[in-house]
């Protein structure tokens, strides 16, 4: 039963729309992957580690600040903080997904949402906007974020692999640009996804990290940015709801 439902709610198309709008992005994760492979290494672990730490933890920003803070032996409880930390963006995300979730069955959203990052997110989202606008009922293609998805990871994944492989010999894989593709990919979806009531959360919640960031040592700036633009669009969210 539950297979059906999930089969009729992933069309073939929205799957190659995803696999399709995936490919820049992925282009982007590799030289990054290919960096954390190989630092990863370089600080003890052997190469069938790295997809298991990759694939587990599926978080850039986290893993980086892992392998960063990463010594033999491991400290358990700060690195399972700073991953918290690191990753309560997701709190965030989440968050403004829910209006758009609301069909798809709980289990079936948070089984899905194990592959999502912050691009497949972004993405999926805009397409959904997009959709909206367009005059298509409101709610995530599922089949649209897991075609996104499933690359994305799987790009992540394998490549760490092959860069802890390759160790140190590959040299700086950065110094030839593709990084960029990272940063610029995101902001142009962040541009598309712009809407004037979210003037509000996302600028408290850049300020407040920016603070923190800079008088706070450590990743506590991504939670209390996170947090600052989560209670500012609840508040928001209410008083839109009593004046209705």
């Amino acid at each position: 039963m539950t297979s059906t439902l999930l089969s009729k709610r992933i069309k073939l198309e929205d799957l190659r729309r995803g696999w399709k709008d995936s490919i820049a992005v992925a282009v982007g994760f590799i030289p990054f992957a290919l960096v954390l492979g190989s630092q990863a290494v370089g600080k003890g672990f052997a190469v069938f580690e790295v997809p298991l730490l990759t694939g587990l933890n599926f978080g850039g920003g986290s893993e980086f600040a892992a392998i960063g803070l990463w010594t033999s032996p491991p400290q358990v409880a700060l690195l399972v903080g700073v991953t918290l930390l690191v990753n309560s963006r997701h709190l965030l995300m989440g968050a403004t997904l829910v209006p758009y979730v609301r069909e798809i069955p709980r289990k079936t959203m948070l089984a899905c949402l194990f592959l999502m990052c912050d691009e497949s997110w972004a993405m999926s989202l805009a397409d959904a906007q997009k959709r909206e606008k367009n005059g298509e009922p409101k709610g995530l293609s599922l089949g649209y974020f897991l075609g996104l998805s499933v690359v994305l990871y799987s790009t992540w994944v394998v490549f760490t692999a092959i860069g802890a492989w390759l160790g140190s010999s590959m040299g700086d894989v950065t110094h030839y640009g593709f990084d960029m593709a990272f940063p610029a990919v995101f902001f142009v979806l962040l541009r598309g996804m712009w809407q004037q009531s979210h003037f509000a959360p996302w600028s408290v919640s850049l300020l407040v990290a920016v603070a923190v960031y800079l008088f706070v040592p450590g990743a506590l700036y991504v939670l209390s940015g996170t947090l600052a633009g989560l209670l500012v669009a609840l508040r928001h969210s209410k008083g839109r709801t009593v004046e209705g």
